[in-house]
C-alpha cells in the first residue's frame, strides 16, 4: 500500500473555532462562523479526496464536523470512503474561541447511545468505525459491563468499534483494553493513538495491537502542529538536508512504522494538506530514524507541555 492510501484526514481543527493546534489560526477563514469552517472543511476534503485518501476521521465533539461531514459526503457521493468518528465528550464551546469549557468527557451507557444516535444520525448512514473517544486507565469502561455490551451492539449491525487513547499511559491503556471481551468476542478491532517524533511510548503497544490483528490508527502526529511551527533544530535540518518541510517529514516518520494502517493529518487548510502530503514522498534512511528516536520526550513532559496549549 502506498503512503498516500495509509493516509486519512482528521477533522478536529475544522469542525470548531478553536483548538489547542499551533499555527491553526492563520489558516482559517476569518471571523470563524459556521459557514466558512463548513466551506474550509470541504475544501480540504475535496483536495484530500483529489490525492486519493480515502479516511475520514471525526468525533461528537468536534464542533459541527460531523454535520460538515455528513453534508459533504451527501453532495459529493463518494462510495469509497471510510468515516470513523468518536463518543465521549461533548462539546460545550457554544461557537466561542473564549469559552471556558469547549468539550465535557463522560463515558457512559446513556452517553453512548444518545451520541451513537446523532453521529448516526448526522453522517447519514456512513459510519464504519466509532470508536471511544481518548479511553485512559481511569475511564469507568473498563468496568461498566452493560457499556461494554452496548458498544458490542454496533458491531453486530457492522459498524466496527474501537477506541483513541491520550495521556503518558497510553501503551498500558492499550494492553488492558485488548483484554476485553463480550460474549466471548474481543470488543474492539481498532485502535487510535497519539504517536509522533517527540511521543513514542504507544510504539510497542500499538505493535502488538497491529499483530493481533486490529486496525491502528495515529493521530497527532504533528504534536498539535508544534511539529510544523516550531520543529526541534534537527528536524528542521533534517527536513532540509532531504529538500522537504518538517511537518513533511514528521509525516514520513509515521508512515515508517510499518505496523501504523492509517496515518492521520489534521490539516486546517488545503495549503496545510498539500505540504503534509508531501511526507507520503519522503523516503528516511535509518541514520534519519535513528536521529529522529533521540527526539521523543518522556511521556510525562510530553503530556504535560501539550496541556498547557492553549485554545485558540
Amino acid at each position: 500500500m502506498s503512503g498516500l492510501q495509509r493516509l486519512g484526514v482528521g477533522l478536529a481543527a475544522l469542525g470548531r473555532p478553536a483548538y489547542i493546534n499551533v499555527g491553526r489560526s492563520s489558516e482559517l477563514p476569518f471571523g470563524r462562523s459556521p459557514d466558512g469552517l463548513r466551506q474550509a472543511t470541504w475544501d480540504v476534503l475535496d483536495a484530500a479526496y483529489a490525492a486519493g485518501i480515502r479516511w475520514v476521521d471525526t468525533a461528537r465533539s468536534y464542533g459541527r464536523a460531523e454535520e460538515f461531514l455528513g453534508e459533504w459526503l451527501s453532495i459529493r457521493a463518494p462510495a469509497d470512503i471510510t468515516v470513523s468518528s468518536k463518543w465521549g465528550y461533548t462539546y460545550v464551546g457554544g461557537w466561542r474561541v473564549d469559552a471556558p469549557v469547549h468539550e465535557v468527557k463522560e463515558h457512559s451507557v446513556s452517553r453512548y447511545r444518545a451520541q451513537y444516535k446523532e453521529t448516526r444520525g448526522l453522517l447519514n448512514g456512513r459510519l464504519a468505525v466509532y470508536q471511544v473517544h481518548s479511553l485512559t486507565m481511569d475511564s469507568p469502561l473498563f468496568e461498566d459491563v452493560p457499556l461494554q455490551e452496548a458498544i458490542a451492539e454496533a458491531a453486530a449491525e457492522g459498524v466496527r468499534v474501537g477506541f483513541s487513547t491520550s495521556g503518558a499511559a497510553q501503551a498500558d491503556t492499550i494492553r488492558r483494553a485488548l483484554e476485553l471481551e463480550v460474549a466471548g468476542q474481543r470488543l474492539f478491532t481498532t485502535v487510535q493513538s497519539t504517536w509522533n517524533v517527540l511521543e513514542t511510548s504507544a510504539g510497542d503497544a500499538l505493535c502488538e495491537a497491529h499483530d493481533e490483528g486490529l486496525h491502528v490508527l495515529l493521530k497527532e502526529v504533528m504534536a498539535n502542529g508544534k511539529l510544523a511551527v516550531r520543529p526541534p533544530q534537527a528536524l528542521r535540518r533534517m527536513a532540509f538536508e532531504n529538500c522537504t518541510r518538517p511537518d513533511a517529514l514528521a509525516v514520513a516518520a509515521a508512515l515508517s512504522r510499518s505496523w501504523a494502517d492509517t496515518i492521520l493529518i489534521g490539516a486546517a487548510s488545503t495549503a496545510q494538506l498539500a505540504s503534509n502530503l508531501e511526507g507520503a514522498t519522503v523516503l528516511l534512511t535509518e541514520p534519519d530514524l535513528e536521529e529522529l528516536a533521540a527526539l521523543c520526550l518522556p511521556p510525562t513532559r510530553y503530556w504535560s507541555d501539550r496541556a498547557a496549549l492553549p485554545w485558540t
